[in-house]
């Protein structure tokens, strides 16, 4: 059962068959170290401009084949909203970029929102959603779990209360390793991609979409291998098969409509994963730099910056789309059950609980 707000809003999340085709502007941290590396600098010398006017320029050529544009407030937000289109929808990020070191060693993540920002301000500002990324792993302490749970619920709670829905971003992590391109951690990477959706698919969470990991890492495919993504040869850790078997578990696991990142891949790599991801149930996807991250490599020349992006970045998101095209309609997850089994809340009852 949905309210008037939320519902009015998921549809402007998806195209008209219930489709998402997301872009993802609203890299902080990642963006502003990318920046730095091309030219020579370190990230703190990367001014607020600098990412305001890139972020500005993603954009201006890519939000229009979008169905919704992620943002954060930080860079993007004051420009988007004169640039993106009023058919696409508007996502913004709640997160503070990274996380604060906890646990044992400083292995585990914390997460944390942005300081004065808050959903009653994303709705203030005309977004038609609100996004939460988290770190999140069973392997971590107790402690480090339930406050990522409670991150969420505190969201959650604002979202209902603001009539506007909830996106829930959530990226797992190693506690042992620094990295997460070992055969170690992709033969854990499903079990972990799955339990967390699983765990925050509960009605506790009052999460309305997920945006989700693939879960496996293909490089470790006995497909690809021998370097098909980015030429460097690895273990096989599973099959096609096995990691077709681990889709369709997730998607039994995700009790809402999901969507797939991408997690910084390659496009070959991350059309590859969303193929298998809609052929197991997604709802489409929320995809950044695997779209548009060549560009930075042009960086600062703008002109190039939009060549670039006009040719190779749209390219890479009418591949995405024409995947997406197949994809589930978001209202016909099993959660929902289909476009005419969806209900709006009775407006007694929303005004009850959750009085002006």
């Amino acid at each position: 059962m949905f309210s008037s707000g939320k519902l009015v809003n998921l549809l402007r999340l998806a195209d008209a068959a219930g489709r998402f085709k997301m872009l993802a502007v609203d890299q902080r941290a990642s963006l502003q170290a990318a920046l730095a590396k091309v030219t020579g600098r370190e990230p703190e010398d990367v001014t607020h401009e600098e990412m305001a006017k890139t972020k500005q320029l993603i954009i201006e050529v890519l939000a229009a084949p979008s169905t919704a544009t992620l943002i954060d407030p930080v860079y993007a937000l004051p420009r988007a909203v004169k640039i993106i289109p009023h058919r696409v929808g508007i996502l913004v990020a709640s997160e503070e970029s990274g996380y604060d070191p906890a646990g044992p060693g400083g292995r585990e993540r914390k997460g944390r929102l942005i300081d004065g920002w808050s959903v009653a301000k994303t709705k203030r500002a005309g977004a038609n959603a609100v996004k939460l990324l988290i770190h999140y792993t069973p392997e971590a302490s107790s402690e480090v779990r339930g406050h990522q749970q409670r991150l969420v619920r505190t969201v959650a709670d604002e979202c209902v209360r603001e009539d506007i829905p909830f996106l829930l971003e959530v990226v797992t992590y190693s506690v042992d390793q620094a990295t997460t391109d070992t055969p170690e951690f992709a033969r854990k990477r499903p079990h972990h991609v799955i339990e967390a959706a699983r765990e925050f698919s509960s009605g506790a969470y009052e999460v309305d979409v997920m945006k989700l990991e693939f879960p496996c890492d293909l490089k470790y495919t006995q497909e690809f291998r021998h370097g098909t993504f980015d030429k460097k040869e690895r273990p096989a850790v599973y099959d096609l098969g096995e990691v077709r078997a681990f889709c369709r578990e997730l998607d039994a696991a995700a009790g809402r409509p999901w969507v797939i990142l991408s997690g910084g891949v390659d496009i070959q790599e991350f059309i590859a994963s969303l193929e298998l991801a809609v052929e197991a149930g997604a709802s489409g996807f929320l995809c950044g730099r695997a779209i548009w991250q060549g560009v930075v490599s042009t960086y600062p020349h703008e002109k190039r910056m939009r060549d670039l992006l006009t040719s190779e970045g749209l390219a890479n998101f009418e591949r995405a789309n024409a995947v997406a095209d197949r994809a589930r309609p978001w209202f016909t997850h099993k959660s929902i059950g289909g476009w005419d089994q969806v209900q709006v809340q009775n407006g007694h009852e929303w005004y009850r609980r959750y009085p002006g």
